[in-house]
């Protein structure tokens, strides 16, 4: 299904293949079609056991119906680089002697994408020899190995870019879902200056008080309370704090060094977390998952787990996501987050129904929640139709909260798209009622004058169709659909400069938009992954 088109990107209605050769023709026109590069970049570091870089290691690049392998060794920062590379499939092995070998593969290059993959040595036999059997153990172990990033250039193509616009919007939410703690009382920090006033070296006031700074918003004034009790008592507690503090103010080095001390000392779930959290500030997103995954795996909770398919799904990698988010599913069933998460990353790979009955699962865990609900009205905005059950609970939504213009938003474009065929002029009425109140509750959503058009333009109101599409381009000027559809008015009524002008904006917003694309494919490269087997990583809801 193609769903790039302002056709099908609200209310479903036709010309999907008519706005996207407009979209393609403009795109040429305007010099943003350029010739494809046909090869392919690999580079990566090889690293040991403990994650040092690896010198002079042999690398072996194999593609499959080749003969021979090419060879090259790295450099003195653990580093290799193969250009030039055809199309195709591979494996790659990483040797040193002393070392058990690294391999990962086959993996996918496809023409012009730029991949790394990360490579780790085992640990040399005497290390083996004296290690400790005691490891923890992840309570499920997960089917899948990351070794890689990629710039995921063509993560959709054209055809696909409302979807993939919406999956990145829908991925943004589940980013925002954080579990709530229960604060400190505002009374907490008086006693505690006063205590230290009479006894600064108190280790537990220095701590506690840098800690509720940094929790209220205060990190500035934290730091020398945390940098006095972690001087005092470098315990586990006082570098995590400190360490999370630093991260707050931007000190990222000194964040990493403070936690890896600590780290050295005794491995925990929380200072994996917070290396995690780091490695992602600094743009290692490779070196995030892994701690991510290693804090699951010290400690699946519910945190834990729910950040580390955070972090998959963030990174377009789906199917892995939906492994986690299951597994997470199935240890906290009265998780709500998880449930969306779950429900966005099958949305993503394709299931849409099946992920938006992951998100209706959520709105009832706790209806009062109001995540669920945008999550299901974006859902509804770029489907073709809305099922039952999102209606059902986009009903609840509007009930629940009224005057919330969201909810008034949304209810109306799931009423409108629910049953096309025999929509009766009550129900039209209706969702323009609703388009009318978003609209006064909050003058900034144009979305809601969009809509209201579409609903003017299908009863043949189109001088009123014409002024909504207008207040939607003038409360969003880079709302394309409104300048696209503004276009097609003016034509059909004759104002052809209008209509000539209104298409102008429209093909210049469309390139800026594949643009965006094209650079966040860049910004936020996709993981490259394997699976242990071929099963599905979650069974069918």
């Amino acid at each position: 299904m193609i769903r790039s088109s302002p056709k099908h990107s609200a209310f479903g209605s036709p010309g999907a293949t008519l706005a996207l050769l407009v979209l393609l023709l403009a795109f040429v026109a305007l010099g943003g079609a350029q010739a494809l590069p046909t090869s392919s970049i690999l580079d990566g570091t090889v690293r040991d056991a403990h994650g040092t870089a690896v010198e002079g290691a042999t690398v072996h690049l194999l593609k499959r119906g080749a003969s021979e392998d090419r060879k090259l060794r790295t450099d003195a920062k653990g580093e290799y680089r193969y250009a030039q590379l055809a199309s195709g499939d591979y494996t790659i092995r990483a040797e040193k002697p002393g070392f058990p070998d690294a391999a990962f593969g086959p993996f996918t290059l496809r023409e012009g994408q730029n991949t790394r993959i990360e490579l780790q040595l085992g640990a040399p036999d005497q290390e083996q020899a004296g290690a400790s059997t005691d490891a923890p153990q992840f309570f499920d172990p997960p089917q899948f190995t990351v070794a890689g990033v990629t710039d995921a250039m063509n993560h959709g193509g054209h055809g696909s870019d409302a979807v993939s616009r919406t999956t990145q919007s829908l991925t943004r939410e589940v980013s925002k879902l954080n579990s709530t703690g229960s604060p400190m009382p505002p009374e907490h920090e008086a006693s505690l200056r006063a205590n230290l006033q009479s006894n600064p070296a108190d280790f537990e006031a220095n701590l506690r008080l840098g800690s509720l700074l940094t929790s209220t918003g205060k990190p500035a004034e934290a730091v020398p309370f945390l940098e006095r009790a972690h001087q005092l008592h470098a315990d586990h507690d006082s570098a995590r704090e400190l360490a999370s503090t630093y991260m707050a103010l931007g000190k990222l080095p000194e964040a990493r060094s403070t936690a890896e001390a600590a780290l050295s000392e005794h491995e925990t779930a929380d200072l994996h977390h917070l290396l995690a959290e780091i490695d992602e500030r600094q743009h290692e997103p490779l070196q995030a998952v892994r701690e991510y995954q290693r804090a699951a795996e010290l400690d699946p909770s519910e945190t834990n787990l729910f950040d580390w398919g955070t972090e998959l799904l963030a990174h377009r990698t789906l199917q892995p996501a939906i492994e986690v988010f299951t597994r997470g599913h199935q240890h906290y069933p009265q998780s709500a987050r998880m449930l969306v998460g779950l429900g966005v990353a099958w949305y993503a790979s394709g299931s849409t129904d099946q992920g938006s009955n992951y998100v209706c699962e959520a709105a009832d865990v706790n209806p009062s929640n109001s995540s669920p609900y945008v999550v299901l009205g974006k859902m509804s905005i770029a489907e073709p139709a809305t099922s039952q059950p999102v209606l059902d609970r986009l009903a609840q939504f509007f009930k629940r909260q009224p005057e919330n213009a969201l909810a008034n938003y949304y209810y109306a474009v799931a009423l409108w798209k629910h049953d096309q065929s025999s929509r009766s002029p009550e129900t039209s009425r209706q969702v323009e009622s609703l388009l009318e109140k978003a609209r006064q509750l909050d003058p900034k959503l144009a979305g809601a004058s969009l809509q209201l058009g579409i609903v003017f333009e299908d009863g043949r109101d189109l001088p009123r169709a014409v002024e909504s599409y207008k207040a939607a381009t003038n409360t969003d000027p880079q709302l394309r659909e409104a300048h696209y559809r503004l276009a097609q008015l003016y034509r059909r009524i004759g104002e052809k400069a209008k209509a000539e002008q209104e298409l102008a904006a429209y093909n210049r917003i469309s390139r800026e938009v594949l643009d965006q694309n094209e650079r966040e494919a860049h910004e936020i490269p996709q993981f490259v992954y394997t699976l242990r087997d071929s099963k599905s990583p979650a069974s069918q809801h």
